[in-house]
């Protein structure tokens, strides 16, 4: 029975050595003298690395300590962060060049899937990019279809002739009257690219120098939500007309409005306020008439 038994303590002491200290480890009851110590201290031993012949931390007087060496953490190299926005942006600013040059058309309904294959880009962006432009009155949504361009007429692009001459004629004549020559000077690098831009024929090329003039002459307010709001009348005032195509402007059209820029330079310099009111006028009232 006393055999039993203590078969059943020995079988134990693995687990139980898990457990609280001391638990399962034979008492040494019915053994040699010194047999349950030497037991005890063989299991300690068992449970403690050793190197070299010594425990891991002595240190003994044949052999060197072991240096202990540094642990460098790896920080890992960061992932290129994707910018979608970049895309997308990029995504609008052809879209709306497309639109500008009549690619485009009016009343046509465009599904982002294959306008993505024509920029080489999914459909993700495209959508978003029609997105912004619906917003901005460019397209409106088809359901299960896509973007339809919307239709304008002549009587829209009047409209926002009249509105950017209540916004833009007060502002300039304004300007006249306190910015210094030397500023204006610095505005005509952009008033004569205006005329390049329209010498090449091209009408989204000169719509976005345009824009650049009118958007430099007005920041000189220093009002930057006029800038915007005036800016948004302008893009808005460059989408093409119904039936317009390509060639609605022609290259004569476009030359001889963006001479009037450099006149218009002209007048702000001299500070004659009269040609000021009357070019910015006739400006925005040729831009609606031609379409």
């Amino acid at each position: 029975m006393r055999q039993g038994a203590q078969g059943s303590a020995e079988a134990g002491a693995p687990w139980a050595a898990v457990g609280r200290t001391g638990a399962g480890v034979p008492s040494g009851r019915g053994q040699g003298p010194g047999r349950g110590q030497e037991q005890g201290q063989a299991r300690a031993q068992a449970r403690v690395p050793q190197q070299g012949g010594a425990v891991r931390g002595e240190h003994t007087h044949s052999e060197p300590p072991v240096p202990v060496v540094p642990v460098v953490p790896v920080v890992p190299r960061a992932r290129p962060v994707v910018q979608r926005a970049s895309v997308r942006g990029q995504i609008l600013d052809a879209l709306r060049a497309a639109l500008v040059a009549g690619d485009l058309r009016p009343g046509e309904v465009y599904s982002a899937p294959v306008l993505g294959e024509r920029f080489g880009v999914s459909a993700t962006p495209v959508r978003e990019a029609m997105q912004q432009l619906a917003l901005e009155g460019a397209v409106e949504v088809v359901p299960n279809r896509g973007f339809r361009v919307v239709e304008r007429g002549l009587r829209e692009l009047a409209e926002l002739a009249e509105v950017r001459a209540l916004i833009e004629v007060p502002v300039m004549l304004r300007l006249a009257r306190t910015v210094p020559a030397e500023r204006w000077a610095e505005l005509r690098p952009l008033a004569e690219a205006t005329v390049r831009a329209a010498s090449s024929g091209c009408r989204a090329t000169y719509a976005e120098s345009d824009r650049g003039f009118h958007r430099a002459v007005l920041s000189l307010s220093g009002n930057e939500q006029l800038v915007q709001i005036a800016e948004d009348l302008h893009r808005r005032a460059q989408w093409p007309l119904v039936g317009g195509g390509p060639g609605a402007r022609g290259r004569a059209d476009l030359i001889a409005d963006a001479h009037e820029h450099t006149a218009l330079l002209d007048a702000l310099v001299a500070r004659d306020l009269d040609v000021v009111r009357a070019l910015v006028g006739e400006h925005f009232a040729g831009a609606a008439a031609a379409g």
